[in-house]
Order: structure tokens, then C-alpha cells, then sequence
């Protein structure tokens, strides 16, 4: 399967360098499970056995995930496109309210009960 990537793109925030996100990564470890593709980079150009990650900052964009699928026969994407922080706001409140019930270190997947 070479012909899989994600594009990550991401609103412009001045002093965030980060790229790509932790969703793009979560996303890409995702995508190795049930491919033969055992790792990523950052980049657009193909290796055989790395998922390319297409990582742009653009502005007035809040936050877009795509994964394409190309092979001779047809392709496939998978988007979300976020429209307004909210969202993620929304999150933080969530797992903030979470967090006062438990003691240790964790991610997302647990506040969401899908560990």
C-alpha cells in the first residue's frame, strides 16, 4: 500500500511550530496497524515503507484532517474539517471536568473511554 497519506492542515498561531499535530501522528500510528507502512515523515515524497505526512499551516483554516487513498482503480478520502474552535474547546472543558476525578497521567483516548 505506498499510495496512502494524510495532509494535515492547521490554522497559523505565530509561536506554534509544531507540525505535525498529535492528531496527524496518532492518526498515521493508526493507519501503520493495518498497513505495511511501519512509520511516517514529514514530506510528500514516497517511501516504501513510510507514510508521508503532508503538514500545512494556513490561515483561517481551524483545523483539517485528510486521509487519501490512490491506486490505479479508484480513490478514497477521509476528511474532517473543523469550522470553529469550539470543538476543542468543548474538549479541554470535558477532560478538565475528567481530570478532577483521577489521578495519574493520561490522553484523550482515556477521557473519552476508548482505551
Amino acid at each position: 500500500m505506498k499510495n496512502i497519506e494524510l495532509v494535515w492542515r492547521r490554522y497559523i498561531i505565530q509561536k506554534k511550530k509544531d507540525a505535525p499535530s498529535g492528531t496527524a501522528v496518532t492518526l498515521a500510528q493508526g493507519i501503520s496497524e493495518f498497513t505495511r507502512l511501519n512509520k511516517w515523515h514529514l514530506g510528500t515524497d514516497s517511501e516504501s515503507d513510510s507514510l508521508p505526512i503532508d503538514a500545512q499551516r494556513i490561515e483561517d483554516v481551524k483545523g483539517t484532517h485528510s486521509i487519501h487513498y490512490s491506486s490505479i482503480i479508484d480513490d478514497i478520502e477521509i476528511k474532517h474539517t473543523a469550522h470553529s474552535r469550539d470543538g476543542f474547546a468543548i474538549g479541554a472543558v470535558i477532560a478538565a471536568e475528567w481530570i478532577t476525578k483521577h489521578k495519574g497521567i493520561f490522553t484523550m483516548k482515556d477521557v473519552l473511554n476508548l482505551s
